[in-house]
């Protein structure tokens, strides 16, 4: 299937100069004067890097052959990730380096999407919020209150982030993934 400009619109997966790509930013330009056309900004499925193209009015971009499933993580070993489709009980293998940083909230049996390119595993996308408990903090400085203090956590999952200073060891906080792990409150 192709897709012509008009088709355009936030989070639709094209293939353009043999990349998969997924439109991230567009918009429709009638000048006063010559033909309309439309600006994009493509993000590459492979390695993330943003593009920014220029189409006129009519061209058209083949759909990419993106495929994504839902998947729970299973287990680590030398780097390479387990994960189990939910849905057909078929588990694949995944190399660290298409989960990268993400690799330090992965908990056994979290639910996550993976997306597949050409039947080959692109990327991995967590959900938005995870739950963990805390199994290291800093110990609370009394006195030293002055505004917003936070201090160093490691999380079960194995990911360290920032936690305010009353958090203690042991209790259940709710983080944020998309930003590389913020705290967002205790449960």
């Amino acid at each position: 299937m192709s897709y012509q400009t008009s088709d355009f619109r936030n989070g639709l997966k094209v293939e353009t100069e043999g990349h998969p790509y997924t439109i991230v930013y567009f918009q429709f330009v009638k000048p006063g004067k010559g033909t309309a056309f439309t600006r994009t900004k493509l993000k590459n499925l492979l390695t993330g890097a943003v593009i920014e193209r220029t189409y006129r009015s009519g061209e058209t971009l083949e759909e990419a052959d993106i495929e994504e499933q839902p998947m729970q993580f299973l287990y680590e070993q030398q780097g390479i990730y387990t994960f189990m489709n939910t849905e057909t009980y078929e588990q694949v293998e995944i190399q660290g380096a298409v989960i990268a940083d993400d690799a330090k909230f992965l908990m056994e049996n979290l639910q996550v999407d993976v997306l597949f390119y050409k039947g080959r595993a692109v990327n991995v996308t967590l959900p938005n919020f995870i739950e963990s408990k805390v199994a290291w903090t800093e110990p609370a400085v009394k006195g030293n209150t002055s505004n917003n203090i936070t201090k160093n956590a490691r999380l079960e999952c194995g990911a360290e982030i920032q936690v305010p200073i009353f958090v203690k060891e042991g209790e259940l906080l709710k983080i944020d993934t998309r930003d590389g792990g913020s705290y967002v409150s205790r449960l």
